[in-house]
């Protein structure tokens, strides 16, 4: 409903109140029928639903039905080993990804307390849940407002709406009829649930309560926008069903071949499934990819972001769309005095120093007050000037109605008015001839073409008898005019600079009129400044209709909430990963549906906190960038650790199958294989983890969240690496006798196998063994605690009790390392020629796309 367009009498009607209020027994029959002037809270799952679903994931799925098969055929010992393992993988995540959904309370933390109605006419105190349709609002300054009420009385009343608009400045407030159809921030006659009366008084009745306030539109949109699913996340699932498919098609394999050409029996197949399960799974792997995202939790905590879900780590790396509200994210959010235009200096300086409501005495500090931001950026820009105030003998204060204040002050024999306000005002109260005010109208419209919001200021001298009245305010001496705006931060500007060299667009949405937004986005560097959608437009585009010019348009202004949130679902819709910054309540709903929701840590609302993924600690937008930047080194050393993982299980996988096809027995048993997995892995994977940011991570342009997070290049060296490992591995153990000493030497290769492999990943082409090899310490720190436990397994009698091995000797472990040393000169002499090949590919793409 419109109430902004009905007259206060219509209203009533409509609604079937009068001013004097409602009847004790009307409110209590009302709320029968509508119920609590309170949002709907939306159900939260139990803790156990939130711990079991990390134990849902494919792979975890497959090893605790492998370790129930290992406890059903008797071997309690390595299916409690399996079972553990998953335990503690799904406890982790838990424990690492729980984030409760807050958004709500925060909500209901907006609403105002309690509330003054008429009943009957008398004024009464009720609890703000307890407000009907109907009922008449009293508002006085610093009171929450309880509900959205249509106005119908006003004494001065300005209110702050920046949980709804994103704008802090106040907006004063009328009882008018508005005709055209608008926005939250232009209905100036109504007063909506959860905004600030900042002065004055009113009176007003509830046309909305609960999830039909503006506030509980914006919780209903919060409910109904489902979490997004992180990149990472979805390459981790679909990484998760290709190794499925893989353990699945290659048991089915050997159930055929073997027990067809050997004959093999049952028992013998189920243990073999059983090892090629645990074998080809990287049960380390979410273990070492939490790690890895802990630590990028930690150095982006240094950096003042502050991380609420780890996958969000990942995401920033992903990001190619930031959108980002304007006030107190972009700019200061303090309203400064940007240019003055005049030939009278002084006089000028003097009217913003006395014709204003906050300083009052000639000791206060500007910093230390508080009030009107105009008045503050009017006193701010001549504080150096250490005026002093004149004493005060009148005063007009200001207001919408006639668009300016004054003040009346001594003046040595006689006294001066001071007048400021809406130029257009002050220059019909002016004595000029028709060519000065046509200059004046000029150099105002150029300040306002600027986005910049123009006041004019003017004087008047007059007799010591005359009294300060609005009819007196003719015939003044117009003397200057200054744009005012809330000026760009110097870092925004850098961020959104280095934004686009890292290919990531940047958008503005904000709920600030067209001008001042095209404004601020040239200040700051945004590329598409020409074309401007504003709420009205978007209000006339279907969804597709806004999917397809959402890309060439860099502003959006006059939005509401539900605009934001159409913005970037249609950004989403073009496969873009989408970033959202914002510090208001009306923030909320798109911060949550954004890919990557980013907050305000000093100014933000407790709601946008609550909503988002990401808190700027410091307010600053180039904080974002530098969390793109760790995204992207978490990203590639993620996918390091990935292409590290895999071979080496892949290898096990191999040498289960070889050892079943030459009809031998199983090479390696369950719980060596795990120790492989889970220890040897984990020790080394997480030195990975440690690389430094390469050259060019913010200079090339975001990854396709479309590819899979292993390349075709990536299963190349999957497969090759772990023929290299198993072939030397297995064939070198069958050249002894005795299953410990087999199985010991296997284990030692597949293990030196894996530390000089290790070495091999930390580029992806360029040389392993180079300047920066020696600035991670945590590397030599990873191999000398693998070296450590790895004598302890094959030379202390526990460790050799515990896991099944022998001690070796030194010819032995010298042919070991001969095999090892091959594996790393190997990858690296094929990481030169692969580097060459894709580099005259990369060639012919960019000479074919140039003709």
């Amino acid at each position: 409903m419109k109430w902004y367009k009905l007259s206060t009498e219509a209203t009533l009607q409509k609604i079937q109140s009068q001013t004097a209020g409602l009847t004790k027994q009307e409110r209590e029959s009302r709320r029968m029928i509508n119920g609590p002037n309170k949002i709907e809270e939306k159900k939260q799952l139990n803790t156990w639903q939130k711990v079991a679903k990390h134990f849902t994931d494919l792979l975890m799925v497959v090893l605790i039905i492998a370790a129930l098969l290992k406890f059903l055929t008797g071997e309690f010992i390595e299916g409690g080993i399996i079972f553990l393992v998953v335990i503690v993988n799904g406890l982790v995540g838990y424990w690492q990804e729980r984030k409760a959904e807050e958004s709500l309370d925060g909500l209901k933390q907006m609403m105002g307390q309690e509330a003054t109605v008429l009943s009957t006419g008398q004024p009464i105190q009720l609890p703000a849940e307890e407000l009907v349709k109907g009922d008449i609002v009293l508002l006085k300054a610093g009171d929450v407002v309880p509900a959205d009420l249509r106005l119908i009385e006003v004494h001065d009343l300005t209110v702050e709406e920046a949980i709804l608009t994103g704008e802090s400045e106040a907006v004063e407030k009328v009882i008018t009829v508005i005709d055209k159809d608008s926005s939250a921030g232009d209905q100036l006659n109504m007063a909506f649930s959860g905004t600030l009366v900042q002065t004055g008084t009113a009176k007003g009745v509830v046309v909305e309560t609960g999830n039909d306030t503006e506030i509980g539109k914006i919780n209903h949109a919060l409910q109904s926008i489902q979490a997004q699913t992180t990149p990472l996340v979805k390459k981790m699932h679909q990484l998760n069903k290709q190794i499925f498919r893989g353990i699945l098609a290659l048991i089915i394999f050997l159930l055929f071949f073997t027990s067809f050409r050997y004959g093999m029996d049952w028992n013998l197949m189920f243990a073999a499934s059983i090892a090629l399960i645990v074998a080809m799974i990287p049960e380390g792997l979410p273990a070492v990819l939490t790690m890895i995202l802990s630590m990028g939790v930690k150095e982006m905590a240094k950096e003042n972001a502050i991380i609420k879900g780890m996958p969000a780590v990942e995401t920033l790396g992903s990001m190619t769309v930031i959108c980002s509200d304007k006030t107190g994210t972009l700019t200061k959010n303090e309203m400064t005095i940007a240019e003055v235009v005049t030939e009278e200096m002084e006089i000028v300086k003097e009217i913003m120093n006395n014709c204003q409501d906050l300083k009052t005495q000639d000791e206060q500090r500007v910093e230390a007050i508080q009030g009107n931001p105009t008045e503050l950026a009017l006193l701010k820009y001549v504080a150096e000037e250490n005026q002093k105030l004149k004493p005060i003998k009148g005063k007009i204060p200001f207001s919408s109605a006639y668009k300016y204040m004054a003040t009346l002050h001594s003046n040595k024999q006689d006294q001066i008015i001071f007048v400021k306000g809406a130029p257009e005002v002050l220059l019909e109260k002016a004595q000029l001839t028709g060519a000065e005010k046509a200059e004046w109208e000029k150099q105002g419209l150029a300040l306002a073409s600027r986005g910049q919001r123009v006041l004019g200021f003017a004087y008047k001298i007059v007799e010591s008898s005359a009294e300060l009245t609005h009819d007196e305010l003719t015939g003044l001496t117009f003397v200057g005019l200054a744009g005012i705006i809330d000026p760009p931060k110097e870092s925004a500007i850098r961020a959104v600079e280095k934004a686009q060299q890292a290919g990531i667009s940047v958008k503005m949405i904000t709920g600030d009129h067209k001008a001042t937004a095209q404004a601020i986005s040239e200040q700051i560097g945004l590329k598409h400044t020409s074309k401007i959608l504003e709420g009205a437009d978007i209000d006339q585009m279907t969804d597709n209709d806004l999917a397809e010019v959402v890309g060439q348009v860099d502003i959006f202004a006059r939005t509401t909430p539900e605009h934001k949130l159409r913005i970037v679902t249609a950004l989403q819709k073009k496969d873009e990963v989408v970033g959202m910054t914002g510090d208001g309540v009306n923030d909320a709903p798109a911060l949550k549906q954004a890919d990557i929701g980013i907050a305000m840590g000093i100014k933000g609302s407790e709601v946008s906190k609550q909503a988002a993924d990401m808190v700027l600690a410091d307010d600053n937008f180039y904080t974002i960038v530098k969390a793109v930047k760790e995204g992207r080194r978490i990203f590639d050393n993620l996918q390091k650790t990935i292409n590290f993982f895999l071979p080496t299980a892949l290898a096990q996988g191999l040498i289960v199958i070889v050892a079943l096809l030459m009809n031998q027995p199983l090479p390696l048993t369950p719980i060596q294989i795990l120790w492989v997995n889970m220890v040897t892995t984990i020790t080394l994977s997480y030195a990975l983890g440690f690389e430094k940011a390469s050259r060019d991570t913010m200079t090339r342009p975001p990854r396709d969240t479309k590819t899979g997070i292993l390349s075709g290049y990536s299963f190349f060296r999957i497969l090759y690496v772990s023929l290299l490992i198993m072939i030397p591995a297995y064939f070198l153990s069958m050249r002894f006798e005795g299953v410990a000493l087999q199985q010991t030497i296997l284990l030692q290769s597949i293990v030196l196998g894996q530390a000089v492999y290790m070495i091999n990943c930390r580029e992806q082409f360029d040389p392993a063994i180079n300047r920066r090899f020696f600035e991670n310490k945590f590397l030599f720190i990873s191999l000398g605690i693998l070296f450590v436990l790895q004598l302890g397994v094959v030379f202390l009698p526990l460790g050799q009790q515990l896991i099944g091995t022998t001690a070796l000797s030194l010819t032995q472990q010298l042919v070991i390392l001969g095999n090892a040393l091959l594996l790393f000169f190997v990858v690296e002499i094929e990481k030169r020629i692969s580097k060459g090949i894709f580099r005259r590919k990369e060639k012919t793409i960019s000479q074919y796309q140039n003709d």
